[in-house]
């Protein structure tokens, strides 16, 4: 604001308060608010308007965002502006060819048009300059030391060592459950799950969330909801940080991330500690430490001149991102699967076919698992995870269809639009497994020519891919083999947006054992090599 005034421009104060509010990276020193204008209010527009009503904004104020999109898909077409104030709009992009274009250009060094904008804004209060919001050079350099870390040998790890041992730990939780014929929200279980499963693969820390809440449980799910929170604030106080004081929302949150900052950097310290205590690790291609394969075991040893905070931005980005997809992708799959009982069927008796006696698949069985993993991928397109990815023009462009994206414009990528859209699939709201051929590779947005994102796609693509799909499908294998699963009936599920796709109020479920599935063996070794269709995208 003090360097505008210095330029001598002379604007109503109230309306550079509007602009810097706008989220569209408008400034007074900028044409982008009178482009914003002439857009909205002027008819000097080459993209149709969104009509919102009054009965939206529910939808657009912390409920399901999405569903609102995809009825003005539905009047407007695949690409429309969305007004969200006097001088400020998101361009909501609803085709897959158009989506392709901007993820592409997102932090491409060759063609560097997009960034990550209002996403980096409302979370960097958590993740500092993690590599999951930063953007340019420090991006590529931190995706580089990051990438490398989730590596053949280590997915093989966690698959044996957590993946299994966690979704066994929920199953001995469900026993209790079962006998006592009480339901359980299975949506909270997976949340639980997927904490406890990041905190070990991350920072050999267990969070124990399926038995204990902690005060660093509390911080790490308070953290997270402001973050939501953010994204749709009408009114941004969170911009004005003199005032968090004062806002108890905003002083829970900050207080939630000094506590998780405090506790990562002790992780770190110990981790370091036990390094150099070491003789000089053979650091190189597919490092790991037996004792302790985490990723913060990794970068470490790999003596890469980092700060500690750096290494904590980078670390807080993977437990916070690492967690809430997951735990989506399991709540939404098990719902589906509830729902149709021939897919649910048939991925049974695939783990029952696939993993005999074993109590947790191996790697080997993992591979094996094509159906369940197909159950995953059509979950993640009808409830993808995040179901809109926020993008911000730094330069102008124009989108495949001749749409113009004036410099500051915000795009926000409707996934939900793409995964859903009747131009793009058929029968689109259906669940249909078998609509990706158990034959071809996993679907990504290469095998799909970007129809299907629920990683995203282009240089920003999800570091953690192949971690949640592998977690995902153990953890769906060991609860198959071992329970029968039953929606409570007339219970409002509903859906509301956050980070991911989240139920209104719960999954709840009665659990009973399967006669035939308490496993008498264990889970093997994973010691085998991933195929390359799997295992390529895990340092991507």
């Amino acid at each position: 604001m003090d360097e505008e005034i210095d330029l001598d421009v002379s604007v109503d104060r109230g309306l550079q308060k509007l602009i810097d509010t706008a989220g569209a990276g408008a400034s007074v020193t900028s044409p982008g608010w009178l482009t914003q204008l002439g857009r909205l209010w002027g008819g000097k527009s080459d993209v149709p308007v969104a009509d919102a009503k009054p009965d939206d904004i529910k939808d657009l104020l912390g409920g399901a965002l999405f569903k609102a999109l995809y009825k003005w898909m539905e009047e407007t077409g695949p690409v429309y502006l969305l007004p969200t104030g006097p001088v400020s709009s998101f361009l909501v992009v609803s085709d897959p060819e158009a989506a392709k274009h901007v993820l592409r250009a997102t932090d491409n060094p060759k063609r560097p048009i997009y960034v990550k904008g209002l996403v980096a804004e409302v979370s960097e209060f958590l993740f500092g300059d993690g590599f999951a919001i930063t953007g340019g050079d420090n991006w590529r350099v931190r995706r580089r030391a990051v990438g490398p870390s989730l590596h053949r040998a280590y997915l093989a790890a966690m698959a044996d060592r957590v993946f299994g041992p966690s979704a066994q730990h929920l199953a001995t939780k469900l026993e209790g459950v079962a006998a006592s014929g009480e339901s359980i929200d299975m949506e909270a279980c997976f949340s639980q799950l997927t904490l406890d499963v990041i905190g070990k693969a991350v920072f050999n820390y267990d969070f124990d969330a399926l038995n204990t809440q902690s005060p660093l449980i509390q911080a790490v799910y308070t953290a997270l909801k402001e973050t939501e929170q953010r994204a749709t604030d009408l009114l941004p106080l969170w911009k004005l940080p003199f005032l968090a004081p004062f806002v108890p929302r905003q002083r829970k949150a900050l207080e939630a991330v000094e506590l998780i900052r405090a506790e990562t950097e002790r992780l770190i310290a110990k981790c370091k500690e036990m390094v150099d205590a070491e003789e000089q690790a053979q650091f190189g291609d597919g490092y790991m430490n037996e004792a302790d394969p985490s990723v913060l075991r990794f970068l470490i040893a790999s003596r890469e001149e980092v700060s500690s905070r750096q290494l904590r931005d980078d670390l807080l980005s993977m437990l916070v991102a690492g967690h809430e997809t997951t735990g989506s992708v399991l709540t939404w799959t098990l719902y589906l699967l509830e729902q149709n009982p021939r897919a649910m069927a048939k991925a049974r008796a695939e783990v029952d076919a696939v993993m005999g006696d074993r109590a947790a698949p191996s790697v080997e069985d993992f591979m094996a698992l094509r159906y369940v993993m197909r159950c995953v991928n059509e979950s993640m397109r009808l409830y993808p995870h995040p179901p809109v990815l926020l993008r911000r023009a730094q330069v102008a462009d124009t989108l495949p269809g001749g749409y113009s994206v004036p410099v500051g414009q915000d795009v926000m990528i409707s996934v939900y639009n793409i995964h859903r859209s009747p131009a793009v699939w058929d029968d689109p709201n259906d669940f249909r497994p078998e609509r990706f051929p158990l034959d071809e590779p996993v679907p990504s947005e290469q095998t799909t020519d970007y129809r299907f994102i629920p990683f995203s796609g282009g240089p920003r693509k999800c570091v953690g891919d192949q971690f949640a799909l592998m977690e995902a499908v153990v953890a769906l294998a060991v609860l198959l083999k071992r329970f029968d699963f039953e929606l409570v009936p007339d219970q409002d599920i509903g859906m509301t947006t956050g980070a991911t796709i989240h139920t209104q109020n719960g999954l709840f479920m009665t659990v009973r054992e399967r006669a035939s599935g308490r496993s008498q063996g264990s889970s093997s070794n994973g010691a085998s090599s991933l195929e390359p269709a799997v295992a390529a995208g895990a340092a991507a």
